[in-house]
């Protein structure tokens, strides 16, 4: 059955990946991102004229402009069966060179916006008592890494959105999925989509060459084992139709999608689960 979906984000990446895939697949795709008169203009255009696709503007970060985006859709659509986070940015360095504005700029963008897009979508899907939202998050935001302290701060934020929402939102039929990539080549990771990153030159400094070769010897890692594993984009969009696909109440919490892990993140998932379900009942029995 054809659903209404909106997904945040669209205009590189996996966002854009997952519009194309899920409208080939029949579903009715609300393709939201920002400045679609301005340097997106181009990407829009090429989204709007996809069968199925309907491009909407939208800047994560600004309450009026998610609650005019939702809306303006509702209007059309009648309801939104199943919202996409996928809207993000990323950023590296010392804990000690993020300016407090810069962590708050992270923690907007990648945090608060998926709060922004619940409170606006949730009036709606609790009234038809049936929705689905997808938030993408990262195969290491159950615990953190350095030079990505803010980055993985924001994606763990959006777990516990998910993990929390999940059990205040069960008596609405509403479902809630993050799904936890590892390392894509999007361009979010290859330098080609500006991040926030650490904008203390002089703190970068008195940490001097160690701090650098630990931090390039860290991304070395990362982005080899990218290309080592050949880790394809594509596996997130089509992980995202199968989760849409899914019949209701068969959809896990947590998704990850993530080769280079070998099973580690599947393991790290059901550790955290049973040890919750403990604590829970040291709390509650």
């Amino acid at each position: 059955m054809s659903k209404n979906i909106f997904i945040t984000g669209t205009s590189t990446g996996f966002g854009k990946l997952t519009a194309i895939t899920l409208a080939n697949a029949g579903h009715s795709v609300i393709a939201g991102m920002r400045n679609v008169d301005g340097k997106n203009a181009a990407v829009a255009q090429e989204l709007g004229a996809i069968p199925n696709i309907d491009v909407v503007n939208i800047d994560i970060t600004s309450d009026s402009s998610v609650k005019n985006a939702i809306d303006q859709v509702l209007n059309k659509y009648g309801k939104i069966d199943v919202l996409v986070n996928n809207a993000a940015v990323a950023g590296f360095g010392l804990l000690e060179a993020y300016s407090l504005d810069q962590f708050r700029q992270m923690l907007d963008v990648n945090a608060f916006s998926v709060l922004r897009t619940y409170q606006a979508v949730l009036p709606s899907m609790r009234k038809e008592k049936n929705g689905l939202i997808i938030n993408i998050t990262s195969g290491a935001s159950g615990h953190t890494l350095p030079f990505m302290v803010p980055y993985l701060s924001s994606k763990f934020i959006v777990e516990t959105i998910t993990e929390g929402a999940q059990e205040e939102l069960a008596d609405y039929g509403i479902e809630n999925v993050s799904i936890q990539p590892g390392v894509y080549p999007t361009e979010m990771n290859t330098g080609i989509k500006a991040g926030i990153h650490a904008d203390k030159p002089e703190i970068i400094a008195e940490y001097g060459e160690a701090s650098v070769n630990k931090f390039n010897a860290i991304g070395g890692a990362l982005f080899g084992k990218m290309a080592e594993f050949n880790m394809d984009p594509q596996t997130i969009a089509d992980g995202i139709l199968e989760l849409v696909n899914m019949p209701k109440g068969t959809r896990p919490l947590r998704m990850p999608l993530d080769a280079i892990a070998k099973g580690t993140d599947k393991e790290f998932i059901q550790a955290r689960a049973d040890i919750k379900a403990k604590w829970l009942a040291a709390y509650t029995n």
